[in-house]
Parts: C-alpha cells; structure tokens; sequence
C-alpha cells in the first residue's frame, strides 16, 4: 500500500464514528436524543401492560392498537411541519371533521350528488387543503399570530360542522372506498407482500446512500446502517407475524350454538399501510427535497432564512396546507372506523391527542428541531397507554392524567435537550 493511499485510510479511520455506543454516549452528552427516549419508554408501556392488563398480549389487540391509532397519527403527521416552524394549529380536529364530513355528504346515496368514493375523498381533501392556504396566508402575509388564527378557526370549523349535523343527524358511509381506509385487511398473502416490499426498499436507499457517501469521500457508518436495516425487516415482518394471527368476530353460520363465538382471520390492515406510505413520502419530504430544509431554516431562525433568499411566507402557507391536508386524511379515516359522521366528528381529544403526539415524539415545539418519524411514535405511545388502561379497567380520568404526565415529561425533556445542545455548541 503506497504512502498515500494508507494517509488516506487512516483519515477514514479518524473521522469514522467508533460505533453504536459511542455515538449514543456522545449524542446524550450533546442533548441529542432523537427518539431514544420514545422507544425506551414505549418498550417500558408494553411491558407493564404485559404483566398487568389480561389480554394486553394478544394479536388481535395489537391489531386493535394500529386501527385506534391510524387517525390520530395521520393529523400527527401533519402537525410536526406547524411545530418545525414554531407554530401552532390548533384548527387541526374540527378541520378533520369538515373533511370526514363533506366525504360523508357526497358519497350520500340519493343526496342529488352522490359521488364515486373516491371522489368524495379528493374533494374532501381539496376543501380542508383550501382551509389550510387560507389559514396559513393570514398567518403569513397578515402577521396575525398562527395560535389566534387557528383558534378562530377551530370555532368557525366546529360550528359549521354543527350547523350541518343537528339538522341532517348522523350521516351513514356506505361508500366501501371510504370504509375501507379503516376496515380493510389484507390476505395473508399480500400482507408479507407488503412485509418484503418495505424491507426491500428500505434496504436498496439504504444501499444507494451509502454508496453514494463513499463516492464523495463522506465517511458511513455502516453498524449503524446495518442495524437500522435490520429493525426495518424485523419490525415490518413481526407486524405482519402478528397481525395475520389476529381474528375479529364475524357471523355465525346457521344452526351454531349462542354460547359460541364467531370469528374470521384477518391480515395486515390498510389503515397500518397507509400511515407507512404518509410515514414515508412526509419523510422525504422533510429530509430529502428544498422545501424541507426551507422548513427547517425557517423553524430555526426566519429573519436568517429570509436573508438566505427563503421565501419564508410561501413556506409558512405551504406548512400549513400541508396540516390541514393531514387532518382531513386523518379525520376520513377516523369516520371510516365508525362508518359515520356524527356532531362529536373532530372533537373530544382528538386535537390535544395529535399534538401531544408529535411532542413526545420528539418534535421541538420551540421549531426546527424534530423529525416526521416522531409523530408516528408518539402516537403509538398514546395509543398504547389508551388501550392498556382500557383493558386494566381504569377510568377516562385516569387515561388523561397519564397522557398528560408523559407530555409533561416530554416537552420537559426538550427544554432540557435544548440546553445541552447549546453548551455543547450544536
């Protein structure tokens, strides 16, 4: 080996992380946690709860927990982009039920327009999306504060969604394109389909960007690569392990027996697959295109970024689109598991819910800091210590102290981390 080329090695060498252990040492050290403390602490809420809870440990729960879950951490999705920008939108779940409820009134058989549902999911989509430009231009281009727009907005969205329901009542979806968002699941078949298809493509970016850091002299880290692979197969085929073990109840055929329980196997569920597909595609967004690192510039410092020549308005009126698109997909959801719109669509908790989501999963709420993966998380956590303290028997009270015990906690753990990174000089 010449001269060169060993200086060469041994400079890789040098400024190649040391490993999984010194990397987390020195990420801890600097206030960088991620979502360590998300994952620990869920690890610790499954194991209670698999101790304590009868029947916590039971495929059919698991898949119970991903269906409670989905619409929440759609909206979730949404929020970390208001957050990176160290904004608020507080409109979020009454904007979701304006999207699950205009589905509902153009798929109505016999309404004079009853559309494909399909067609009634883009036209939801495209009303909440107009609310979100709306919302976020005042914000923008008015100076009024995001907290005081979405809060007017939170009351202009409830109240049309009232003035619509206490005279037409409940409102049925029928349109199987609709349901199906909550209800579908698929073969067994299909579903480690699925299982290797995430895997694969997990594995071919992960592949690509190693491989491109080595053309440019950037220095990989390859445990680490290796490792978050690995959680990626393991996680995605032990899903599917699971869920194609759950059932749920179904008919009984002619002549059983009233003491007997009915039920039908059922695979991996489509609400599971398309929080992975908005997972996915936000994530690239946020990481992978300009407009995200926009996002983040902005979120940081926007005097700083619009001395950079970022147009800061554009990107805080795109942010919040991009919100209240996620809260009608979240919120058609929802409406999907009921097969309904009812006057309480977008209410109860189901804002605190979202944004408490994307907090303990990590999202700053002082802005530019966070990452898409953290909303899924945290609603994961959420929905786990829910289903939990169902099954344990204890009360809704209960539920809310807990979950605001852990956000607490979280928002606590950022200022912290905040700290830390500033001693460190990050």
């Amino acid at each position: 080996m010449s001269t060169d080329a060993a200086a060469i090695d041994t400079d890789e060498a040098q400024s190649h992380p040391s490993g999984i252990a010194q990397q987390l040492r020195d990420n801890v050290r600097s206030g960088n946690l991620g979502i360590l403390p998300v994952v620990v602490g869920e690890l610790a809420i499954v194991l209670y709860f698999g101790l304590t809870a009868t029947n916590f440990f039971t495929a059919s729960n698991f898949v119970n927990v991903i269906l409670q879950m989905a619409g929440t951490t759609m909206i979730a999705l949404g929020v970390v982009f208001v957050l990176l920008l160290g904004e608020i939108d507080l409109s979020i779940g009454f904007v979701s039920g304006i999207a699950a409820l205009t589905a509902a009134e153009l798929q109505l058989p016999g309404s004079g327009h009853d559309l494909p549902g399909y067609l009634a999911i883009l036209c939801a989509i495209g009303v909440v999306a107009l609310i979100g430009v709306g919302q976020g231009t005042i914000v923008a281009k008015v100076g009024v504060p995001s907290f005081v727009v979405t809060l007017a907005g939170l009351l202009i969205w409830q109240g049309m969604i009232l003035r619509v329901l206490e005279v037409r009542g409940v409102i049925q979806i029928e349109d199987n394109w609709i349901n199906n968002t909550a209800t579908y699941y698929f073969s067994a078949g299909w579903s480690w389909f699925i299982a290797a298809a995430i895997t694969a493509s997990y594995a071919a970016v992960t592949i690509s960007s190693i491989v491109g850091s080595r053309r440019a002299g950037i220095s990989v880290n390859l445990q680490l690569a290796i490792a978050k692979l690995v959680g990626v197969a393991v996680a995605s085929f032990g899903v599917v392990a699971i869920c194609t073990h759950a059932t749920k109840p179904a008919p009984c055929a002619e002549g059983t027996p009233l003491s007997v329980r009915c039920t039908q196997p059922v695979g991996l569920p489509l609400a599971g697959v398309l929080m992975v597909i908005f997972l996915v595609g936000l994530t690239y967004l946020a990481k992978r295109t300009a407009f995200g690192r926009h996002v983040y510039a902005v979120g940081g410092n926007a005097e700083a970024a619009r001395r950079a020549g970022i147009n800061v308005a554009r990107v805080r009126i795109l942010v919040f689109m991009i919100s209240s698109i996620m809260a009608g997909v979240g919120g058609i959801v929802l409406a999907a598991r009921l097969n309904s719109v009812n006057l309480n669509v977008g209410g109860g908790t189901l804002l605190l819910d979202s944004i408490s989501a994307a907090v303990i999963g990590g999202v700053s709420l002082f802005g530019g800091r966070g990452e898409v993966r953290g909303a899924l998380l945290g609603a994961l956590v959420i929905a786990t210590i829910a289903n939990g303290l169902n099954i344990g028997g204890y009360s809704t009270g209960t539920i809310y102290v807990v979950t605001g015990i852990i956000l607490l906690f979280a928002v606590t753990l950022d200022t912290v981390a905040r700290r830390l990174q500033v001693r460190s000089g990050r």
